[in-house]
């Protein structure tokens, strides 16, 4: 379990995460997004800010530009990985059927992380294809109950190839132009921002349920 942690903390570490990539390339940002969108175990992973990360050292007009990372092929492959991903999540989850909801909790897997999912999924529909893939938890989730659910295959392909091209380009772009400024200095801050602004939306959420279950007692 510390071993897990201490890979979990490393992750977080841009110096870190520079290394990884040089030495892995890109199939180390490869690895991680489709372990956290196809997975579920991979939804602590911290897509975004490896996203803004890997953009920021493909840039080589930085200091720690990371030799043989270009922007470009992080599109391309990153994009592919991430919506080949969300297929095995789509199809897990057609397979498995109605079955994950009696899963007991684990050390990873809470059903909760279902059942938040489920409600996003079934509040929002198609739009949560999209909306989904920048929202921690939810993005390794909501795929997987779209294939409980049965939404028609080639539907959510159509949408989950637009979540994706837009989820991944856009972050690595930030990354990229942040990489050419004095931001690239403070890395650490940036992804602690990204962190926060990431998890916004759970919170946010959270407390408006809350609300509402307060408000419903007391009437």
């Amino acid at each position: 379990m510390a071993i897990v942690l201490e890979w979990i903390k490393a992750l977080h570490s841009p110096e870190t995460f520079a290394l990884w990539l040089s030495q892995g390339g890109i199939f180390i940002v490869a690895g991680i997004i489709f372990a956290e969108t196809g997975l579920l175990l991979g939804f602590f992973l911290p897509g975004d800010s490896l996203l803004i990360t890997a953009g920021v050292f493909s840039n080589p007009l930085n200091p720690n530009h990371v030799d043989g990372i270009t922007l470009a092929s992080l599109m391309g492959v990153l994009t592919l990985v991430a919506i080949i991903g969300d297929q095995v999540g789509y199809f897990l989850g057609r397979k498995t059927g109605e079955m994950i909801y009696t899963k007991p909790d684990g050390l990873f897997f809470k059903k909760k992380y279902v059942l938040q999912a489920r409600a996003f999924y079934e509040q929002y529909g198609i739009a949560a294809i999209i909306a989904c893939r920048f929202i921690p938890i939810l993005r390794t989730f909501v795929p997987f109950i779209a294939g409980v659910a049965k939404m028609e295959y080639r539907r959510f392909l159509k949408w989950d190839i637009v979540g994706g091209a837009v989820w991944i380009n856009s972050l690595l772009l930030i990354g990229y132009f942040l990489g050419q400024t004095e931001f690239a200095n403070r890395l650490d801050k940036v992804i602690l921002l990204v962190i926060f602004v990431s998890i916004l939306p759970m919170v946010v959420g959270a407390l408006k349920k809350t609300l509402e279950g307060k408000k419903h007692v007391s009437s």
